[in-house]
């Protein structure tokens, strides 16, 4: 099968990771199908009955989970992953968390499919703070969060998807595990002063006690004390490793989203 007839699809091909991988595939010329509700034929994690459709002539699946914190999360990426594998899948490419249990056992799901495999590990990304969670608080100028001095090696999107087209593509990936992170460990409140210079506004980091702030983000306080490894996590090379080049620092990526006008208030 040459590689203009690989199909690939991108499961959660319209959010952050899954939309920046369908434009690189289909800038190389390779043909891609969007696992989403509505994509052609649609796909939905809650509903199995939709999953070998989607999976139909796929010579390779880029899976993302919308909810890690779901219960039958592992199991689902297992299920998913065994599904490929009898439909004909020849190549999946997981993108899992960093440092938890639960990531863990999804990645050990995708192995035992016995198939090709790569894992890319990723924690927070850069777009959370203007794609996600955090855009109404930049622009709004205050980042208030139950986070204390908990750091982040922020890594940005677009090296998430260059990773992964990469082991989508490129043979010599299978079998690798990629954690990846910026190039440097960042607190909120450093976040909070890269976003001031790189808007031209005072945006500060208010650090919350969750106890006494019921009205916080929902779950964000769930977040930050369920991963205690975070505070301490360790800057990771997968961007390297898999590419042969530096991850995008924070500062490129405020300055480039900046001009965009996202963050005016």
């Amino acid at each position: 099968m040459s590689a203009s007839t690989q199909l690939t699809l991108v499961i959660g091909g319209t959010g952050k990771t899954g939309r920046r991988v369908v434009d690189r595939l289909t800038a190389l010329g390779r043909p891609v199908r969007i696992g989403s509700r509505s994509g052609h034929p649609p796909f939905a994690w809650e509903d199995p009955a939709t999953w070998k459709p989607a999976l139909e002539g796929a010579d390779r699946v880029y899976i993302v989970h919308p909810d890690p914190f779901q219960p039958d999360y592992a199991e689902q990426i297992g299920a998913l992953s065994q599904t490929a594998a009898d439909c004909g899948t020849r190549r999946l490419v997981l993108l899992s968390g960093r440092g938890d249990s639960v990531s863990q056992a999804s990645e050990e799901n995708v192995k035992a499919a016995g198939v090709e495999w790569t894992v890319v590990r990723a924690g927070w990304f850069n777009q959370n703070f203007s794609e996600a969670f955090f855009l109404d608080a930049i622009r709004a100028g205050e980042l208030a969060l139950p986070a204390g001095d908990w750091t982040e090696g922020f890594i940005d999107a677009d090296d998430i998807a260059d990773v992964a087209v990469a082991a989508l593509t490129e043979d010599r990936h299978h079998g690798k595990t990629y954690e990846l992170s910026g190039p440097r460990l960042m607190s909120f409140a450093d976040i909070a002063a890269e976003l001031s210079a790189a808007t031209g506004r005072q945006i500060t980091y208010t650090a919350l006690i969750p106890e006494t702030n019921p009205g916080d983000e929902p779950g964000f306080a769930e977040v930050f004390a369920s991963d205690p490894t975070a505070p301490h996590r360790q800057l990771a090379h997968g961007v390297q490793e898999a590419l042969g080049r530096e991850p995008k620092d924070f500062s490129q990526y405020a300055r480039e989203t900046a001009a965009t006008g996202i963050w005016n208030a």
